[in-house]
């Protein structure tokens, strides 16, 4: 073994789907799809369609690797181990390569989408859950990575929500103009079949629980694995920000997220006190992999007329680790938030650690309402916090001091603008709304 996927990386039931195995198999059930069509159309019995079946169970991956080794071409040899072991001068009638290969990596692509679209409704669920269970924990929220006005770690959750719930919503669109396949011969004119090539395709796509590509060449326009691969790199940069954030919040000064340490876990070869997230770390790293497939799968959509063999080697790469890689982080997020903690103390003395500074925004809206200028009385305020900087005091001290503000507020009305609970605007009820549309959008 000398990929990590092989070892390292990767859920057993999606690379069972993207195995060499699966693969064959898969183009095997596209070659008897092709013969029930042909049935169909009375080209041959049903009984030698049937032979050919139970017959192609017995072909071994190794065989036709051995073949491809001697004839170099992987798919001719896909036909010749099927004409080892069933007498049929129909097999392949009327078809390309590609019609073989596109076909089957569609019904790879379908059995990955059922995967992928189970695990982005379960993390949709989850953060949702959470959102709820922490609506009203209030924390600091940041902008530049500097003190902002507060926020709640239920509204963090929502938003991250709804983000893995638009997901959900483009998979879906996606899956009409990605499940497709095609049996349309060398350059797309289904010229062997004849006037017969439309139901023969039709019939092909049936018997696979796929739909027939519109049009194609000698291969199905790349256009739709372009998408795929954009919206695995989208869902990627999601997982990603939502660890990053993950991780940032578990840094030691601010310590407020931990994600789940097992009893036995070590963090650290040398410091025994580290409890490293890992996990997150881990969706980091794969997510910029994930991202970066989505350059050469667009290179592999640029092709020379009916089609050149430029693509061929790179999807081999392409369309499996993306796919497998995604599937991965995604599984791994869905552990990490299940088992996200959040240490309340922490969170209120980041509160605290402010000394009201992160609430200057509230009086400034309170000054206004009274009758001041908004550019005065933000001025008032920058002047103040950056006293209260300076002196490394409360803001509250610097405002009680403070003529221009005095007039206007007792410092009993202060202290209660001061308090983060009391500035959360619609936050909470904006997170029961998010909450309610993920919850829809997921059924």
């Amino acid at each position: 073994m000398i990929h990590p996927i092989e070892y390292r990386y990767g859920t057993k039931e999606m690379k069972r789907i993207w195995s060499e195995e699966s693969k064959i198999r898969r183009m095997i059930w596209v070659e008897i799809a092709l013969l029930k069509a042909l049935s169909k159309m009375g080209y041959l019995s049903k009984d030698e369609v049937e032979r050919v079946r139970k017959n192609a169970r017995k072909i071994k991956p190794e065989r036709v690797k051995e073949i491809e080794e001697e004839i170099r071409h992987d798919i001719m040899a896909l036909v010749k181990a099927i004409g080892e072991v069933s007498d049929c001068r129909w097999i392949h009638f009327g078809a390309t390569s590609n019609d073989i290969i596109d076909t089957a990596t569609a019904t790879q692509l379908r059995d990955s989408v059922l995967i992928l679209e189970e695990k982005i409704k379960k993390l949709g669920r989850i953060l949702a859950e959470k959102a709820l269970e922490f609506k009203n924990v209030v924390c600091l929220g940041r902008t530049h990575g500097q003190a902002a006005l507060p926020t709640t770690y239920g509204f963090r959750f929502a938003l991250w929500a709804s983000e893995v719930a638009r997901h959900y919503i483009r998979l879906q669109q996606i899956k009409e103009r990605l499940l497709v396949g095609k049996m349309n011969g060398a350059v797309g004119t289904q010229a062997a079949f004849g006037k017969d090539g439309f139901e023969i395709e039709k019939e092909v796509m049936r018997v696979l629980n796929l739909k027939p590509a519109i049009i194609s060449s000698q291969i199905i326009p790349r256009d739709i694995y372009c998408e795929y691969l954009e919206f695995l790199a989208n869902l990627a940069t999601t997982l990603e920000k939502i660890a990053l954030n993950f991780r940032i919040l578990q840094r030691s000064e601010v310590g407020e997220l931990m994600e789940k340490f097992e009893a036995k876990q070590v963090g650290s070869s040398t410091m025994p006190h580290k409890r490293n997230p890992i996990d997150s770390e881990n969706i980091c790293g794969l997510a910029r992999i994930v991202r970066a497939f989505a350059e050469p799968q667009h290179q592999s959509a640029i092709l020379w007329e009916e089609r050149d063999l430029t693509n061929s080697s790179a999807e081999r790469i392409t369309l499996l680790e993306a796919t497998i890689l995604a599937d991965h982080i995604l599984t791994r997020m869905i552990k990490v938030v299940l088992g996200i903690a959040i240490d309340l103390e922490n969170v209120r003395k980041n509160l605290e650690m402010q000394k009201g500074l992160n609430m200057s925004e509230a009086v400034m809206i309170a000054l206004t309402k009274k009758g001041v200028d908004r550019q005065i009385a933000h001025e008032i305020l920058r002047r103040a916090s950056m006293r209260a900087y300076a002196n490394k005091s409360s803001l509250l001290e610097e405002l009680l001091k403070d003529g221009e503000i005095m007039q206007y507020f007792t410092k009993e009305e202060l202290s209660e603008l001061l308090k983060p609970e009391n500035y959360l605007g619609t936050a909470l009820e904006r997170v029961e709304m998010v909450v309610d549309w993920v919850k829809r959008v997921l059924e």
